[in-house]
């Protein structure tokens, strides 16, 4: 079996999802590029890429570099194929930080529908249901996050988390507020995603202390260690980093070897597939820590981080990025969330998701098709 055709999708979303204060003056769509991997024996493995910034750039990496490496290649070959491509990564490529991790996981795709197995049962599975948080954006008012961790509360989901939009003294109100309205009996996260200063992070986590938050995630910029170390000696409360780390499970290891985190963060988006969001998640375990599975912003590769999360002991949650409507692209359907806040993993054979392809074809900005001439 190897891999026969490359095909990819530019599927245009047609808005921004981030507030004004971090576009900058660049534009910043949130497009979408749709992979398929066709095996000469017909077996179809799919998977997105974000397009944050440029859809062409995302698009010229996929087709000049990516797919002369996967072609004509065994999916079984995904250890290979993942060194070859951080090889590639450190002599020139640079690939964005969301890239290949897509092309890794329609080789996975492939390879479990091919045994018949649902992605979670091919890797090995834990469970079949993770409880879920809501996951907010920026949001204008401390108002809008209360506002929307009583909706989610009020549909069965038992905990939250709020990215405050700043400045600080604004943080520590929302902070305060969602205590407030949501009781001491729901778990509350906060994500700043990295605009702290020192100072800022330990006020705002003796604060986060004080009122029970379960952890403070992402104060400072990915590569800060030395201010990373010394919060996490500073603080009781868990620190949560290496969303956006360089270099997957190797740039991972420096963080836990400087005691940088108490909790590691991976997706299959950003940290090279399934194949790197692995390596994580066994590293911080042999550590005795947790990798909590952070949003691709896509829901179908949100079920692919579920299926990892139900395929590893050391993940509590499944991040639900809310509302869920600004996420589906370009999947059918929503997410499989019951009315007590617990997601159930698919269990088709493969991801176990459909794209929805009239959607695609409709918003679909270019189209290209490479094919392995052998």
């Amino acid at each position: 079996m190897i891999i026969q055709k490359f095909e990819s999708w530019w599927v245009e979303r047609g808005k921004c999802l981030f507030d004004k204060k971090r576009q900058g003056a660049a534009k910043m769509g949130w497009d979408v590029l749709v992979i398929k991997l066709t095996t000469d024996t017909g077996i179809e493995g799919t998977a997105c890429c974000m397009a944050a910034r440029s859809g062409a750039v995302s698009e010229s990496y996929l087709n000049e570099t990516i797919a002369p490496v996967v072609l004509g290649r065994d999916p079984h070959d995904r250890e290979k194929i993942f060194q070859e491509l951080w090889v590639i990564d450190r002599h020139e490529a640079f690939f964005p930080v969301f890239l290949p991790g897509p092309i890794d996981v329609a080789l996975w795709d492939i390879c479990a529908k091919a045994a018949g197995l649902p992605l979670y049962k091919y890797i090995g599975a834990c469970r079949d249901t993770l409880p879920v948080y809501a996951s907010s954006n920026f949001l204008p008012s401390v108002q809008d996050y209360v506002d929307e961790a009583l909706y989610y509360k009020s549909k069965g989901i038992k905990a939250y988390k709020a990215h405050p939009a700043g400045p600080v003294e604004t943080d520590l109100e929302t902070h305060a507020a969602l205590r407030e309205a949501v009781g001491d009996d729901f778990v509350l996260m906060t994500d700043p995603v990295g605009n702290y200063t020192m100072g800022d992070a330990v006020r705002v986590g003796r604060q986060l202390e004080r009122l029970n938050y379960k952890w403070f995630e992402e104060p400072f910029r990915d590569f800060e260690l030395y201010k990373y170390t010394e919060l996490c000696r500073t603080l009781d409360i868990p620190i949560a980093a290496t969303e956006t780390t360089r270099g997957c499970h190797w740039g991972v290891a420096q963080v836990i070897a400087q005691h940088a985190a108490d909790i590691v963060r991976a997706d299959v988006s950003w940290k090279s597939g399934v194949t790197g969001t692995l390596k994580i998640a066994h590293l911080a375990e042999a550590f005795g820590m947790n990798c909590e599975i952070h949003t691709t912003t896509m829901n179908y590769m949100d079920l692919v981080n579920l299926h990892v999360s139900c395929a590893i002991s050391n993940c509590e949650y499944f991040e639900y990025f809310v509302p869920e409507d600004n996420y589906r692209l370009p999947m059918k359907g929503d997410l499989p969330i019951d009315d007590h806040g617990m997601i159930h993993v698919p269990q088709a054979p493969g991801i176990g998701a459909e794209l929805d392809w009239d959607l695609i074809d409709n918003a679909c900005h270019s189209y290209k098709c490479l094919t392995f001439k052998g």
